[in-house]
């Protein structure tokens, strides 16, 4: 299975002030860009960033773009896709926010299609302590926020059904969402995720990690460096938020531990079996995913769709957005119409 552990990425040439900057600008611009949605499923609170689509506004239909009969009207200068506008609901890992996507949201936006981005449960804005931390209740969030009617992302531009997009521990929930709900789905994008199982001890290493963040961090650049520094560092700390004197985390170490009890000794490969739309598997070069557990996915999946990125790590959407743009956006062009 997968960790969401930061890996240290290679020196970019600013300094620790220049990255803070970039990363408050970054914020603020992308702070005009998309809308809060609430819902609330259970009693669990559930926030997610609306990109809307093509024309730049937040929001169902892409509020301030022109709309046709079948969703956005994208350009003819070539700046929409390929193929059809979709509906896509972009899932972040443990311990990770909605944020982390911003720089894909963007692009797919850009493209004309249908963009949110979930704070998972127990992550971001979204109810800091659930009583229920189950992959079932993370799998029913999804199918909650595909089926709100604000959203209108269950019958997309064109009546197509959604596309979801995960990583690690989000792409984990992605592809049981798919298992389970294969009839929802146009199709799913797992970036550094697997059916396999945890190997002995990870989970407990992810827990010891998450423990002993030296929190709160005096500053974002401080948290930034301790967090792998560049993109990731930058991506990690981007989730932080301002109180009590400090920077901290916006989730509870303990409700991510519980989060990942039903992964120690066993395996999601029969679920994995079960998935029955078209899979993209994008996985990095020095990510978690290994070779014998890609092997598995395809020989199970014969149609999976697969990318390896040199250099890259566990958190490659965080280091090569543009690269992971570029596959999903020839994934979505490639699905059936």
């Amino acid at each position: 299975m997968t960790s969401h552990l930061p890996r240290p990425d290679r020196a970019d040439g600013t300094s620790q002030t220049d990255r803070t900057d970039r990363i408050a600008q970054t914020e603020q611009a992308a702070q005009t860009e998309w809308t809060e949605h609430v819902l609330v499923r259970d009693g669990v609170r559930l926030s997610c960033r609306d990109w809307g689509d093509w024309g730049g506004g937040g929001g169902r239909g892409g509020r301030g773009g022109e709309t046709g009969p079948h969703g956005p009207v994208v350009p003819a200068d070539g700046t929409g896709p390929a193929g059809p506008p979709r509906s896509l609901l972009l899932l972040h890992g443990l311990a990770g926010q909605a944020g982390e996507w911003d720089a894909l949201a963007r692009l797919l936006r850009a493209d004309g299609h249908r963009v949110v981005a979930l704070d998972q449960r127990g992550h971001g804005a979204s109810e800091r302590r659930p009583a229920d931390t189950s992959r079932a209740a993370y799998v029913a969030d999804i199918i909650a926020v595909l089926d709100d009617p604000e959203l209108g992302l269950a019958c997309g531009p064109g009546g197509l059904p959604p596309v979801l997009v995960g990583q690690s521990y989000g792409g984990h929930a992605a592809f049981l969402a798919a298992a389970a709900h294969s009839s929802r789905l146009a199709g799913a994008v797992l970036v550094e995720a697997g059916p396999g199982p945890a190997e002995p001890g990870v989970p407990e290493e992810i827990a010891g990690w998450l423990r002993a963040w030296p929190v709160p961090f005096p500053s974002r650049e401080a948290a930034a460096a301790y967090l792998g520094g560049g993109p990731v560092g930058d991506g990690w700390a981007g989730g932080l938020e301002q109180r009590d004197g400090g920077w901290w985390p916006r989730f509870d170490p303990e409700v991510m531990v519980a989060s990942l009890a039903e992964n120690s000794g066993r395996d999601w490969w029969a679920e994995w079996a079960a998935i029955g739309v078209p899979l993209l598997s994008v996985i990095g070069e020095k990510g978690i995913v290994e070779g014998d557990e890609y092997d598995g996915m395809a020989r199970l999946q014969p149609g999976l769709r697969g990318a390896c990125l040199p250099g890259a790590g566990h958190d490659l959407h965080l280091e090569r957005p543009d690269v992971l743009h570029e596959l999903v956006a020839r994934f979505l062009d490639e699905l059936p119409r």
